[in-house]
């Protein structure tokens, strides 16, 4: 367990993947060296470089970090589940910067698509540029309950009655349903 003397009022983690992140290390530290008294800020950094104005850690068990994230003041997350789930897990909304494909930091969209899902349903804030980074979470400092929620409890099996629903819906709608049958069989057989 990594230790701390005191919790970071911002906590910013780009999870594990092993493409690098830069670009949201180098917002980070744009945005520390251009705040006068900055707030102390840890970086869980993965495969990305260490920044240069913050505290880095290069990975940390998962209970660690929600338990930085809940006593943080502002989360800031790469765009994808994991990390957005848990800091709502904690109760954060937090900001939210998508990996993407083009800048070789993913394999895919799939970030984008799903970090401005969870923007449209009020789960995330996504920022896509540093000075958007910059107001976000200085906003966030300034207004800390802004980024306050209920934390998220995943609800599995509430999860998969509505599927279920779903599904008996789209049987009743479609006069050959093989596919949703097979979907079924596969629940019920776990």
């Amino acid at each position: 367990m990594t230790s701390f003397t005191t919790s970071p009022q911002v906590v910013v983690s780009l999870g594990t993947d092993h493409h690098k992140f830069d670009r949201l290390v180098d917002w980070i530290d744009d945005w520390l060296a251009a705040t006068p008294s900055a707030p102390s800020c840890l970086v869980q950094h993965g495969a990305s470089r260490a920044p240069r104005y913050a505290q880095g850690i290069d990975r940390m068990p998962r209970q660690e970090l929600l338990g930085l994230y809940s006593s943080a003041t502002v989360v800031v997350v790469q765009g994808g589940p994991g990390s957005i789930l848990d800091a709502r897990e904690v109760g954060h909304l937090p900001i939210a910067i998508a990996r993407r494909p083009e800048l070789n930091e993913v394999v895919d969209g799939h970030q984008i698509a799903f970090s401005n899902t969870m923007a449209r349903y009020g789960n995330a804030i996504v920022v896509g540029s540093p000075e958007a980074l910059m107001r976000a979470v200085d906003g966030a400092l300034k207004r800390p309950e802004s980024v306050r929620t209920d934390p998220r409890i995943s609800g599995a099996h509430a999860a998969a009655l509505k599927l279920d629903q779903a599904i008996r819906e789209l049987e009743q709608s479609h006069r050959k349903p093989i596919a949703l049958r097979r979907i079924r069989q596969l629940m019920t057989h776990r």
